[in-house]
C-alpha cells in the first residue's frame, strides 16, 4: 500500500499504536501463492502462524484453501477456532509439551513434524494412551547455510532444530519398531527471510541425497516438507509488495527430484503477510539532540520488537505530512536504549501528532508484542472493515 492510500482520515481516529492491514493486498497474495503453487502437481501450502495469528487474518487465509503450520498448542487451538481443517494441520517444534502432542492427537492433526527420538518415543506413548496412530514426519537438519541474519537461520549443524543427517535411517528404524506412530515424511526448514534462491536449490541438492540414501535401503516416503523461509523486500513495500513465488516455487519444481506419488510440503509465512501489514503510530515530540532531531513516537519495541531484537530495517513513512524530507531517529517511550525504530532515516518533515506507518510489520509484529513495562497490547484492524 503506497503512502497516499491510507484511509489517514480513518485512522487519525484510533488510539494508537494498532497494527492496520491491507486486506485485499492479503488476497491478492494469497491467490498469487495458489496460481504458482497449482502449476506443479503435488505441491501443498501450509501458512505458518507464528508469522501472525490475528483471527481475521487466520480466517482469509483458512478459506484461500492453505493449510496450518503450528508450533504450539495455542497455535492448534487457534487454526481449529479459525476452521483450518485438522488434515491439514502440522504440528513442529523442538520442545512440544504433552499437553500440547495431545490437543494434536484429539484433533486428529495431519502430522507431527519430529525432532529428537526421546520426543518420538513421548508421542507413541501418548498416542497409545488414546488408542491412536500418529502420524508423523523426521526434521533433518541438512546442515544447509542461509543468507540471512544468524538469528533466524534453522538448519545449520550446530542449531537446537532437527535430527542429524547420520541419524536419518536410526530414527526411520525406531518408529518403525514403534506400534502408535506411523512415519510418513521428511521435514526440513533452513531459515527465514531469504532472497537468495541458491539457498533452496542447496536445500533441494540435499534432499535429493537423502532420498537416493532411502532408495538404496527401500524406504519409501510419502511427504516431503521444505519448510519455508522466502522473504520479502522491506526496503521497498510498495514496489514490491508482493515477492517472487513464481522463482521460489520453480525453483523446487526444477531441482527436487520428487519421487512418483510424493507430495511437496511448504510453509510460508512471513511471504504471506508481512507485507499487508503496518504499524501505525502517533509522533509525540520531536526532540532537537546536539547532532540530530527524534521524532517520539507511542510505539515501542513492544509493539514491534524486530528492530530491536534482529536489527531489522523496516520503511517508516509519514502519512500525515509532505513537509520537506528531514533525518530523523524514530524511537519510542520504553525505558531501554534499544527502543530505537531507525536511526537517521528519512521521512517527510515531522510534528507533533503526525501518523507515521512502520511498513512491512505483518509478519512477527502483532504476534510477537509484549506487555513490558504494563503498556497495552496493540490491537489489529483490517481495511476492510474500519
Amino acid at each position: 500500500m503506497a503512502k497516499g492510500q491510507f484511509p489517514v482520515d480513518r485512522l487519525q481516529q484510533i488510539q494508537t499504536p494498532f497494527y492496520y492491514y491491507d486486506t485485499e493486498l492479503l488476497r491478492q497474495t494469497l491467490r498469487c501463492i495458489n496460481a504458482e503453487a497449482q502449476k506443479h502437481e503435488g505441491f501443498v501450502v501450509h501458512y505458518a502462524v507464528k508469522a501472525n495469528a490475528n483471527p481475521r487474518i487466520l480466517r482469509i487465509i483458512r478459506e484461500a484453501g492453505f493449510g496450518a503450520d503450528c508450533v504450539s498448542g495455542g497455535e492448534i487451538e487457534a487454526s481449529v477456532k479459525a476452521g483450518f481443517p485438522a488434515a491439514k494441520i502440522v504440528y513442529a517444534g523442538v520442545g512440544k509439551a504433552d499437553w500440547e502432542i495431545n490437543l494434536g492427537l484429539d484433533n486428529d492433526i495431519f502430522c507431527f513434524n519430529v525432532e529428537s527420538i526421546p520426543e518420538l518415543e513421548v508421542i507413541n506413548d501418548l498416542a497409545g494412551q488414546k488408542g491412536k496412530v500418529a502420524r508423523v514426519a523426521f526434521r533433518l537438519n541438512p546442515n544447509v547455510g542461509a543468507h540471512t541474519h544468524a538469528n533466524i537461520t534453522t538448519g545449520l549443524a550446530e542449531n537446537k532444530f532437527g535430527i542429524a543427517m547420520k541419524d536419518m535411517e536410526t530414527v526411520i528404524a525406531e518408529a518403525e519398531k514403534l506400534p502408535n506412530v506411523k512415519f510418513v515424511g521428511l521435514h526440513f526448514h533452513i531459515g527465514s527471510q531469504i532472497l537468495d534462491m541458491g539457498d533452496f536449490e542447496a536445500l533441494c541438492n540435499r534432499v535429493n541425497e537423502l532420498q537416493d540414501q532411502l532408495d538404496r535401503h527401500r524406504i519409501r516416503v510419502e511427504h516431503i516438507n521444505v519448510g519455508g523461509g522466502l522473504g520479502i523486500d522491506y526496503g521497498h513495500p510498495n514496489r514490491v509488495p508482493i515477492p517472487d513465488f513464481k522463482a521460489y516455487f520453480d525453483t523446487y519444481a526444477r531441482k527436487l527430484k520428487l519421487r512418483p506419488g510424493q507430495t511437496l510440503h511448504f510453509e510460508l509465512g512471513r511471504a504471506v503477510v508481512a507485507q499487508c501489514g503496518s504499524l501505525i503510530t502517533r509522533t509525540l515530540y520531536i526532540k532537537e539532540g546536539t547532532q540530530k532531531k527524534f521524532a517520539i513516537v507511542d510505539a515501542g519495541f513492544t509493539d514491534l520488537i524486530r528492530p530491536a531484537l534482529y536489527q531489522a530495517y523496516h520503511k517508516i513513512e509519514n502519512i500525515t505530512s509532505e513537509e520537506p524530507i528531514e533525518a530523523y531517529d524514530v524511537v519510542g517511550p520504553i525505558c531501554e536504549s534499544t527502543d530505537v525504530f531507525a536511526k537517521q532515516t528519512d521521512i517527510n518533515g515531522c510534528r507533533r501528532g503526525d501518523l507515521l506507518a512502520i511498513r512491512s510489520a505483518g509478519a512477527y509484529g502483532e504476534i510477537m508484542a509484549s506487555q513490558y513495562n504494563l503498556r497495552r497490547l496493540p490491537q489489529g484492524y483490517m481495511s476492510d472493515e474500519i
